[in-house]
């Protein structure tokens, strides 16, 4: 095979040709793949806690749904997805057309800046918090203003303030990294200061951890006719990361503008199957999250005996305050054969974002943690 020789692109002229929004925005980085860090550290088997993934394995029945369905795979799934349109109404109170199905709440967002957002419009963001919110919106040619969160807690009354003028709020609650959530009275006071004419975004991917008497009612105030847009995910607790799926809840003359910014056959039947056996199930849900809580709360303990602070988590990770350097922390832990997320990745300097399993991988874990504490006291700097 005869290689041909590249030409440089700035010398093509070609990236004149990309919306000036978009020049100057990076793609989403998820970081090092396993196989690079196993190479550079010498080490197998690293087990992954940086991107709050299901570690508890498939709930019962996904399985078997999946493989059932891929024998329909040469077909496209329904272009209406009213059987899962049905059954999360069924599960949510929802109604059937308040409900836009995707292929995970990352399309979600894109959907979202796609169908509202204009150049120069201005979105309001916490931080920190998700930063796909960000990308989207600059690639969109907003104007994005990031309010800085108090205390690890989003400062609503200074979001208040930065959304004078705002065509949409980024809420994530609870939010990512801090695994904090709104109290069902501060959204409310919140929602009712919400400036006229601007719209809220609420992430709830990790909404299903949180105690079902305890979480927001915003269905009901998306069903009122208030300015939301809830977007919910079968990434974290559902456990179908892979799989991709998730929807949005948003007033019904909403909902084909989002369908209208979204490819046809959005969402592919393997997903849709293995979704619908996770909502056919609500007990089974309510198992594997008390199981995720447990398993939560008594890691945070466990560092709390290593005298290391953690942030109070509604969410499948925890966030620890070890303190230092975090990038000596995260090198130490990838060493003994765990990933964890950089707290300065967000901002948050000497912070470690930790994916929660089962007990007796969280009980590995703290254990790392103890050694690479006991390597750090013994480090007198460079």
């Amino acid at each position: 095979m005869v290689s041909v020789p590249l030409v440089h692109p700035d010398q093509t002229g070609l990236r004149e040709l990309v919306r000036p929004s978009l020049r100057t925005v990076a793609a989403y980085d998820p970081g090092p793949s396993l196989t690079e860090l196993e190479v550079r550290y010498g080490v197998k088997d690293i087990v992954k806690l940086n991107w709050n993934e299901d570690l508890f394995g498939l709930l019962p029945g996904v399985r078997e749904a999946v493989i059932e369905e891929i024998r329909r795979a040469p077909l496209y799934p329904e272009q209406a997805y009213s059987d899962f349109r049905d059954l999360v109404a069924a599960r949510t109170g929802a109604d059937p057309a308040m409900v836009a199905p995707a292929h995970g709440i990352q399309a979600l967002v894109f959907a979202v800046v796609a169908a509202f957002l204009n150049p120069g419009d201005r979105v309001v963001l916490p931080k920190p918090t998700y930063g796909l919110y960000r990308q989207a919106c600059e690639a969109a040619g907003a104007e994005v203003l990031r309010v800085p969160s108090r205390e690890y807690r989003l400062d609503l009354e200074a979001m208040l303030s930065a959304a004078q003028g705002a065509k949409l709020v980024f809420v994530c609650d609870p939010n990512n990294p801090t695994g904090d959530a709104l109290a069902p009275e501060e959204w409310a006071a919140f929602l009712e200061r919400l400036p006229h004419g601007c719209l809220v975004i609420v992430d709830e991917a990790y909404a299903d951890y949180i105690a079902p008497k305890q979480r927001p009612s915003r269905v009901a105030e998306v069903a009122d006719g208030r300015p939301v847009v809830v977007l919910r995910t079968f990434s974290k607790l559902f456990g179908i990361a892979g799989l991709r799926l998730g929807f949005a809840i948003a007033n019904p003359d909403l909902i084909p503008c989002l369908d209208a910014v979204q490819e046809p056959f959005n969402v592919n039947r393997l997903a849709l199957a293995a979704g619908m056996a996770c909502l056919r199930d609500p007990a089974m849900i309510e198992a594997r999250r008390r199981q995720v809580v447990a398993a939560r709360d008594g890691f945070a303990a466990k560092l709390a005996a290593l005298a290391i602070p953690t942030w109070p988590s509604q969410a499948n990770f925890v966030l620890a305050n070890p303190g230092g350097d975090d990038g000596r922390w995260y090198e130490g832990l990838v060493r003994r054969g765990f990933l964890v997320r950089r707290g300065s990745e967000f901002g948050l300097e000497g912070h470690l974002r930790i994916t929660v399993g089962p007990e007796k991988l969280m009980t590995a874990v703290a254990s790392a943690i103890a050694a690479v504490a006991a390597e750090q006291r013994g480090y007198d700097g460079p």
